[in-house]
């Protein structure tokens, strides 16, 4: 009796693959910024979510398209600053403000106070730092693995859609 490995979901991703999956998380987190209101920081977890996740793709697709294997990307699980830290390696040459954003990100566990810490909204990084760093990490990752004539428009610049 032959034993079936499990495959995790993603593992024969190609980059390519994986930098689509990206950009269709940042268009969601596009779409969603405008449904959060001033004052009300639970609005923007959803943004926040699909960014950071979309950020994290972008990551991936970067190291896959480098070489790195989907086993060794996925014991970092969602550490964006170990993530950063071989995608640098991997030449990946942010400014210094997004790479100590990303760093701040793992370090405050963003990721988790957006899903699972409501009592910790407000204490989440400002919308602009984040939509910055997406837009920043997007472009980079989109010209280095050659997808520049698909390049990403930044959040803050993308047309309004009426309902």
């Amino acid at each position: 009796m032959e034993i079936e490995e499990r495959k995790y979901p993603g593992e024969l991703a190609s980059p390519l693959q994986v930098h689509e999956l990206a950009e269709e998380y940042r268009k969601a987190a596009t779409m969603l910024l405008r449904l959060g209101r001033p004052g009300k920081p639970l609005t923007r977890a959803p943004f926040r979510l699909s960014s950071i996740h979309a950020i994290e793709l972008y990551l991936t697709a970067l190291l896959l398209h480098r070489g790195h294997s989907p086993n060794q990307i996925r014991k970092m699980q969602h550490d964006l600053s170990a993530r950063t830290g071989l995608a640098l390696e991997a030449g990946l040459r942010l400014r210094a403000k997004t790479a100590q954003h990303l760093h701040s990100l793992s370090q405050n566990r963003e990721y988790l106070v957006t899903r699972y810490g409501p009592e910790l909204a407000a204490t989440a990084s400002q919308i602009s730092r984040l939509t910055a760093t997406l837009d920043e990490v997007a472009a980079k990752v989109t010209i280095l693995i050659g997808l520049s004539s698909t390049m990403p428009q930044p959040v803050g610049l993308t047309p309004e859609i009426s309902p």
